[in-house]
């Protein structure tokens, strides 16, 4: 995006141009360009087009909010969602954090959160564009703070009294896991971890790769997750947790509530079956879900729980075990077709099957529905037709 184009775009005729652009977004793009071209530039028209199209794809990430606020596609791509940067400047908040400095704010998705929770914020970016994007984002909700194009890793964050950092996971070559590519570097990361600092990272981070000392938290939004972030210093109360962010609220668990996969144990499938949160799994605090349902693991590899009882948890999906039916695609496929069942939902986990391909080869053409999963118990391939509470 041109530097010069958006800061047109927050002008007066910028704003009128913007709201044009959103009437005629959804319309055919060279019609919709010849619409607007009448009174603005090329890069204008191309600027406020791409706003309007990034506030409508926005949505999914900042709710209501988007349509205020200012955008880049990598930006956007990159921008902590509103509910689980909500959830961070909650505990900051908590933790009594006066004041904090973003290490590479980018459109300053986690400094709006902040600053709404009332922590006095400054961000710096390496990107003029995102820097003036986040500088809009503040002022268009009314939000103190400061933002200023510097390097992160030149930055002494020792005034402020938490540093937080999101280091980009993206090369020339496209998306990386390696956490020596990221910008800034995982040396940065880890001499910013020495202080009290949150450093958001991939939710696929090893767990070796955390410092001693430091917490990981890996957070899940409606079952999906979102993200893991290291938390350093004072900031840190136990090695592992899982958060997970639903239409009830939040819950968090910490490895404190898990008492080991001893204590739980294997157990034969019982009445229920339940399928932990991916947050839970990538904290490694299965066994905790287990124990939260008085029950066992179905194996020791896998993640999934079996209890006889029904219980309500947020950190897991629950099903009502009707029965076991063959795992052989043959015979699979005969006991289903003889109960009716042309619609199929299939769970897996830890089992060469691919969803799509097995539901092919069932070739079913009941009237029913029904969810299957496939598994491994106690090592074995196995098939269970469940029911979700």
């Amino acid at each position: 995006m041109d530097l010069d184009a958006f800061r047109w775009l927050l002008t007066d005729d910028g704003q009128r141009l913007l709201a044009r652009a959103e009437e005629v977004a959804d319309d055919d793009p060279l019609r919709a360009q010849a619409a607007l071209r009448r009174d603005a530039s090329a890069e204008q028209v191309a600027a406020a087009l791409t706003q309007a199209t990034l506030r409508v794809r926005a949505a999914a990430k900042f709710g209501d909010l988007a349509a205020r606020l200012y955008f880049t596609p990598d930006g956007l791509e990159q921008a902590t969602r509103l509910s689980v940067a909500t959830h961070r400047a909650a505990r900051l908040e908590a933790f009594r954090t006066g004041s904090l400095i973003d290490l590479g704010c980018g459109i300053g998705g986690d400094l709006m959160a902040s600053a709404r929770a009332g922590i006095t914020c400054a961000g710096v970016d390496l990107d003029p564009v995102r820097v003036e994007v986040a500088r809009a984002n503040l002022a268009a909700l009314d939000l103190p703070g400061a933002v200023q194009v510097a390097d992160a890793t030149t930055i002494d964050p020792s005034p402020f009294d938490v540093a937080y950092a999101d280091p980009a996971r993206r090369t020339g070559r496209g998306r990386t896991f390696d956490a020596a590519d990221w910008t800034p570097p995982w040396p940065f990361v880890e001499k910013l971890l020495r202080h009290d600092a949150c450093v958001k990272v991939a939710p696929g981070i090893p767990h070796s790769l955390v410092p001693p000392g430091v917490e990981a938290e890996w957070v899940s939004d409606h079952g999906e997750v979102k993200e893991a972030a290291l938390w350093s210093g004072s900031l840190a109360t136990t090695a592992r947790r899982a958060t997970v962010i639903g239409d009830g609220g939040l819950a968090t668990m910490t490895d404190e509530d898990d008492p080991g996969a001893d204590a739980v144990g294997v157990l034969p499938v019982g009445r229920y079956l339940y399928e932990p949160d991916g947050a839970v799994i990538r904290a490694g605090l299965v066994t905790a879900v287990a124990a939260g349902v008085r029950g066992g693991l179905v194996d020791e590899h896998i993640a999934y729980v079996t209890s006889a009882e029904a219980v309500t948890t947020p950190f897991a999906r629950g099903y009502e075990v009707l029965e076991e039916l063959p795992y052989r695609d043959k015979p699979l496929r005969a006991a289903l077709r003889e109960r009716g069942i042309g619609r199929l939902t299939i769970k897996k986990r830890g089992v060469d099957v691919v969803p799509e391909q097995l539901r092919k080869r069932l070739d079913l053409h009941g009237d029913d529905e029904a969810t299957l999963v496939m598994t491994r118990v106690a090592g074995s391939g196995t098939a269970l037709l469940v029911r979700p509470l």
